[in-house]
């Protein structure tokens, strides 16, 4: 009988899984592996495994019965079917209180459902997300764990150590809540992502024809940058992405084509809103812009025929310019994170999770994809006030926002002109205008339902919640519909 001293159980040897188990071997766990393709399991022995203390299996009783009790079996497998393939795996194996993981980007109503029918069954379900990418996972990533809290005590450990760490070694992993709620913050973290990349690439596109700018020239921009405000790994890499020559000597980023991919999670994020009814238009446009980008040969022959401004005025000075530029990304960028907070919290509200939105921040600080300066501000917010509504109501958010509100429209004014598409900043701005707007036209549209299907509206001189119908015409019923609200 195999000696089960190993600490948890990992399944799927892809590159995530690979440099997760080397992480937790680092840091003094002894980890079995398994892999469908058995084959996978001896080659990641033979070669990034050699000389760890990790342990092989080719079945899953071998690999279940390595495992010290309360087992943790980790899955690092596909999202969707996949995992729940390789539970109904495991399941015969296991006994109540052992722990089933699922670190993959699972869509968080899949594990609302894989939470509950496996504590049905005695068995703990934990649903995390994990940020960083291949070099996150091998060196310390930001861990989003959800599911059921019984099963917390038992992986918290090996969870934040191997996780990344703050500059006063606070762990970027801690407990989000219960049920989906992990892959819910992975799923907005991964929205926000979206949202990030899409803002620097608007960026780069205005700074380049705005100004004619080299690669070489944009890389010392954003190097500049990434020394304020804007302080990111996104910002960080970009610098070095202009940077970086083809084997001809020319700039690599000038012969990339132009099509963006996407694995949907920001897709996710946006249904989320539209089902929550929470007005996440940054992300919204950066999903939205990557299937833009996916249709190129339609753009290419639109270009030819379809024009745009002609003899765009210079732009006269450079460095304000270029400072306008840097001020409307970040302002774009709190509406960004405060839209994402916005759908946080009402989804917390509607599944009844308890969400620790500083510690959200906390978590993305370090290790993931968005980690920034940016977070450590959003984390002094939720620390100063809790219960904070929205981050734009926090006197630092709202503050730069005030300052740098004329340089934001100067940037967008300027890409409209030159025919510059800028759909996130644009729809960022458009949203800071809507959201501090006491009256908007939706008057006029509620009275528009009114008139052509009896929808009912409220009144400016009547308390909230009585509802009133008019017969416009004078042909109308006295019948008014039913509406449904979001």
């Amino acid at each position: 009988m195999p000696d089960a001293s190993c600490d948890i159980g990992l399944i799927g040897l892809a590159v995530m899984g690979q440099n997760l188990v080397l992480n937790m071997n680092d840091h003094g766990f002894k980890v079995a592996v398994f892999n469908r393709t058995v084959s996978k399991v001896d080659d990641f022995l033979a070669n990034e495994a050699t000389g760890t203390h990790v342990v092989g299996a080719h079945t899953i009783e071998e690999f279940i019965s390595l495992l010290k009790r309360p087992r943790r079996v980790m899955l690092m497998v596909k999202a969707g079917d996949t995992v729940d393939q390789m539970i109904e795996h495991v399941l015969p194996y296991l006994e109540p209180g052992d722990i089933v993981i699922d670190g993959g980007n699972s869509l968080f109503t899949d594990s609302n459902r894989r939470t509950k029918d496996l504590a049905a069954k005695g068995i703990l379900f934990i649903g995390t997300g994990v940020s960083g990418g291949e070099e996150g996972a091998r060196f310390g990533p930001s861990i989003m764990p959800g599911g059921n809290p019984e099963a917390w005590p038992h992986v918290k450990q090996i969870f934040q150590s191997i996780a990344a760490k703050v500059d006063d070694g606070t762990p970027c992993c801690d407990w989000v809540g219960d049920a989906g709620a992990g892959h819910f913050v992975k799923m907005v973290h991964n929205g926000i992502e979206y949202g990030d990349m899409q803002l620097i690439c608007e960026a780069y596109d205005i700074l380049k024809h705005a100004l004619n700018v080299t690669p070489d020239e944009l890389s010392a921009i954003f190097a500049e940058w990434n020394k304020g405000e804007l302080d990111s790994f996104l910002i960080e890499i970009s610098s070095q992405i202009f940077a970086k020559k083809d084997e001809d000597g020319t700039p690599l980023v000038d012969n990339i084509l132009d099509t963006a991919g996407q694995k949907g999670t920001g897709k996710w994020t946006v249904v989320s809103a539209l089902d929550l009814g929470m007005p996440v238009t940054l992300i919204g446009e950066s999903v939205f812009a990557r299937c833009l980008s996916a249709i190129k040969e339609e753009r290419v022959a639109a270009s030819k025929i379809l024009q745009g401004p002609s003899g765009a005025a210079a732009t006269a000075d450079r460095a304000d310019f270029i400072e306008n530029v840097r001020r409307a990304l970040y302002c774009s960028k709190i509406i960004s994170y405060a839209q994402g907070y916005m759908l946080l919290r009402e989804a917390a509200k509607e599944y009844g999770w308890r969400v620790n939105m500083g510690g959200i921040a906390l978590m993305w600080r370090g290790g993931c994809i968005i980690r920034s300066r940016f977070l450590g501000k959003i984390k002094e917010a939720y620390d100063k006030q809790p219960d904070l509504h929205n981050l734009l109501f926090d006197s630092f958010f709202a503050g730069a926002l005030n300052e740098y509100q004329a340089s934001w429209r100067k940037a967008v004014v300027k890409a409209i002109a030159l025919g510059v598409p800028t759909p996130a900043f644009s729809t960022a701005l458009a949203f800071y205008d809507g959201y501090r707007t006491a009256r908007l036209p939706a008057n006029l549209l509620q009275a528009q339902r009114d008139f052509f299907g009896a929808h009912t509206y409220e009144r400016v001189d009547k308390p909230r919640g009585q509802f009133f119908h008019t017969n416009w015409t004078g042909r109308g019923g006295r019948v008014s519909s039913t509406t449904y609200n979001v």
